[in-house]
């Protein structure tokens, strides 16, 4: 699979997981260094945000965005995931008021995330980073929405992502 940064091809680890697949589990590092897993989600839905890096204008507007979407979400909880230190989007959550989504990092682990979900991206100026996708998961752990952006540097379609919601 394939998407571009500023019209540069990139190539993606594998492809980005499909609709109707079982989620694979995952480990990924909480604010507070704690671990958060696919199975803590406790019945509820997942919108796994996935992104290069919060500290830039793009990844940040989607994190504002689902933060301000988050509250009309039923059952579901808002996953914002990068590899970015858990510092770095502690700090962001805080500096701009950030309350309805859960920042989780890749940082550590040597996780296959990634990999399993196809958002890694190879090469290119940002490769080992995540590709901007969205992946949504149900209560049963089905994937039923996944998409990934032509070029990294474009907002997700937010409107395709919340219509799977319903």
């Amino acid at each position: 699979m394939n998407t571009k940064f500023k019209g540069i091809d990139v190539s993606v680890a594998g492809n980005l997981i499909e609709v109707g697949a079982r989620a694979p589990s995952f480990r990924l590092s909480k604010g507070d260094l704690g671990d958060f897993k696919l199975e803590d989600a406790g019945g509820k839905k997942l919108l796994l945000n996935i992104f290069p890096s919060i500290d830039t204008p793009v990844c940040a507007m989607s994190v504002r965005k689902f933060n301000a979407l988050a509250a009309e979400m039923k059952n579901t909880l808002v996953l914002c995931i990068s590899k970015d230190l858990p510092f770095a989007q502690s700090r962001f959550c805080a500096a701009e008021g950030i309350k309805n989504v859960m920042t989780l990092s890749d940082f550590r682990y040597n996780s296959k995330f990634g990999e399993d979900y196809g958002v890694e991206m190879k090469d290119g100026p940002l490769g080992g980073l995540f590709a901007r996708s969205i992946v949504i998961i149900d209560e049963n752990g089905k994937v039923i929405y996944s998409a990934m952006t032509k070029d990294i540097t474009e907002e997700p379609d937010y409107e395709s992502a919340l219509n799977a919601l319903k």
